[in-house]
């Protein structure tokens, strides 16, 4: 396989350096040109049924350039997707690396951990044929651009919280305060801290309509999984202080959506640029 690309200039620090587009492309037209190439088809399996799938090809044997090739695009998806369970539709000695590697005492192991806590579940990598990956299955959710009714916002970050009540598009009660998460292990702190901040907001208005959130942390089904907010919080209580939201779901009987920060400053982005498709 060629080394280098005629359109990539040597980095001068480190000239044995390959971006991951280029080596990628020639590991491809490499496979491509020995005629033995066969499919492989990645599935992320995810919460409520939701799969990713990354279609491509590579050579049947798990030798040190492939496994690099397909290692490489599992920590991609892994990390811009996620996935409770990988589902590796190709050659079986390509699926058994990489069940290897991404395992409690594998080389990504950190990996592991982080999709295990996440999802809290052991990461399983699951052989298969191609064919049998589960179907694609992506998320679509609309969120923001409603202004109409009586809404509570809520922006949660390490050294601050804001809560205001909008009706109607109108700011109908602003709070902004400093709070110190990161020192509190008992998670019912920080529920009581967030439902006393949203009852506050509501009081401001007729009724509440529905509850946006913005954390810090890895989301999913509006659950708190990995997040600074507590890094205090002993490990059996985590699952306790990430529901909080589901819990505030079930009392309020309104719906609640809570979103990473960077997701909501996207969304405010596309809002403000009247765009879409901004991620």
């Amino acid at each position: 396989m060629a080394r280098q690309d005629q359109s990539f200039t040597t980095a001068p620090l480190d000239p044995s350096f390959q971006p991951a587009m280029l080596f990628n492309r020639n590991y491809l037209a490499a496979a491509r040109n020995t005629c033995r190439a066969v499919p492989l088809v990645l599935g992320l399996e995810r919460e409520n049924g939701l799969v990713s799938r990354h279609e491509t090809l590579v050579l049947p044997d798990a030798d040190v350039v492939t496994t690099r090739y397909v290692e490489r695009l599992v920590k991609f998806l892994l990390w811009s997707r996620g996935g409770a369970r990988l589902h590796v539709g190709g050659p079986k000695p390509v699926s058994e690396a990489v069940r290897r590697i991404y395992a409690p005492r594998g080389a990504r192991s950190f990996d592991w951990q982080m999709m295990t806590q996440t999802y809290n579940s052991r990461f399983q990598v699951i052989h298969t044929s191609p064919e049998k990956v589960p179907a694609e299955k992506e998320m679509d959710l609309p969120a923001g651009s409603h202004r109409r009714g009586y809404r509570v916002g809520f922006d949660l970050s390490s050294t601050r919280y804001k809560v205001s009540a909008v009706a109607n598009g109108k700011v109908a009660y602003l709070e902004e305060a400093a709070w110190d998460p990161k020192r509190q292990a008992n998670p019912d702190y920080h529920y009581h801290l967030i439902s006393g901040a949203l009852h506050r907001a509501a009081s401001h208005l007729k009724r509440v309509d529905a509850i946006g959130v913005s954390s810090t942390g890895i989301i999913v089904d509006n659950r708190l999984c990995v997040t600074s907010l507590f890094r205090a919080v002993p490990r059996k209580l985590l699952p306790k202080a990430g529901d909080i939201f589901k819990r505030i779901e079930r009392e309020w009987q309104v719906p609640v959506v809570v979103m990473n920060d960077g997701d909501v400053a996207t969304l405010a982005g596309a809002l403000s640029l009247g765009s879409r498709g901004m991620l």
